[in-house]
């Protein structure tokens, strides 16, 4: 059995990291299909007499929301586990960028002076189509009035089954303020339209002071595009993702669905259950990640995040593969595994133990803090009013 331990580490090294490598497809996706069809949003004057909401997402710190392909990383020989942490920022990054596209977006379409309720219809920049957006007082949308509504549809496919929809903005404009964006990118920018044409994305955002926070955004994407398993085997097909800022501290979690996720053995279909928080000000972060099967219908930190912990999950991986392996040997690879992690600005640094005492809050503040239900997030649907 000796002989056959450093086989184990590095069979088991390879297979992970030949699955993370492919975590950049992602963000890659969001960033090609939403952000190049925004970039001429911010073309132009100001506006400054509209009727638009002029915030309707929350910043996250660059501890917790990056593309860690650009980021350091601790050291390999050490580290599979940690690399599941690392990653955890790039899913908060690809969630924070589907944001952000409303800041695009509404900047981009203040260009037509949007001070009151009006019909106008106009070419986009993006796919050279003519594209209707009505403004209208007093809609309702998820049981309650707004203010006011804003609609966004692709004017060749309003006979088809969405209506055309590209976005759906409601929200109340008086302090403070509230709103929901809907957005299905396919209708906005049909220049990418094979990959995206189902994939839609909601942000939820209040200022009012719910759950405690100053303000807060909760960003659902669903029916991302199927991809071949063999390609991009971790692949997202859809999250849900809560993000509440108070003072200094911005508290996340949520959890990301991977259905063709697997490690060493048959089981397929994982979240990415987490809960983190960092400091505006300092730039650092504390995060714990769950790895439950998609198909696992429960809540609380209990189960999704200490029953299917990080190490738990690749521990009971490995013995289930090669049952003869040390404890000792399990217990010197799978370092930075044990939880929660710690982040910087420049990514992921360890698991575990603080590496300062200016974490510490950081980490007594997530344990108030659980992810939503795996199953729930899996079947997540998103629908135009």
């Amino acid at each position: 059995m000796e002989k056959q331990k450093p086989f184990i580490i590095i069979h088991f090294k390879l297979e992970i990291m030949k699955k993370l490598s492919f975590y950049s497809f992602v963000v890659f996706l969001l960033g090609v299909l939403f952000f190049t069809a925004c970039e001429n949003s911010f073309n132009g004057p100001e506006i400054e007499e509209s009727i638009l909401p002029d915030q309707l997402t929350v910043d996250i710190p660059v501890a917790l929301s990056q593309d860690v392909s650009t980021k350091k990383c601790a050291a390999i020989d050490t580290l599979k586990g940690g690399e599941i942490y690392r990653h955890l920022t790039f899913f908060i990054h690809a969630g924070e960028h589907s944001a952000r596209i409303v800041k695009h977006v509404i900047h981009g379409i203040k260009r037509y002076n949007i001070d009151r309720v009006k019909t106008l219809t106009y070419e986009s920049d993006d796919d050279g189509r003519i594209k209707n957006l009505v403004v209208v007082e007093g809609p309702e949308f998820d049981g309650r009035t707004w203010e006011y509504g804003l609609t966004i549809t692709d004017a060749e496919s309003e006979g088809n089954e969405d209506g055309g929809k590209a976005m759906q903005i409601f929200w109340n404009h008086r302090n403070p303020k509230e709103g929901i964006t809907l957005i299905k990118p396919y209708n906005l920018d049909r220049t990418n339209e094979s990959r995206m044409a189902e994939a839609m994305f909601r942000i939820d955002y209040s200022g009012v002071g719910e759950y405690g926070y100053d303000h807060h955004m909760i960003v659902s994407i669903a029916d991302m595009p199927a991809v071949d398993p063999l390609l991009a085997p971790f692949a997202m097909d859809g999250m849900k993702m809560f993000v509440g800022k108070k003072g200094d501290f911005v508290d996340v979690y949520g959890n990301s669905s991977h259905p063709n996720a697997k490690f060493l053995t048959e089981k397929v279909g994982y979240n990415w259950a987490f809960v983190a928080t960092g400091s505006v000000t300092q730039d650092i972060a504390v995060a714990e990640v769950g790895l439950p099967l998609s198909t696992v219908d429960a809540e609380g930190r209990a189960v999704l995040l200490e029953e299917y912990s990080v190490y738990n999950v690749l521990y009971n991986e490995v013995k289930t593969i090669w049952p003869h392996a040390s404890e000792e040997l399990l217990n010197a690879w799978l370092t930075n595994t044990e939880a929660p992690g710690y982040f910087d600005e420049d990514g992921f640094i360890k698991g575990g133990e603080a590496p300062g005492d200016e974490f510490l809050p950081l980490a007594d503040r997530i344990m108030g803090l659980a992810p939503y239900n795996p199953k729930a997030i899996a079947n997540l649907e998103i629908n135009f009013n």
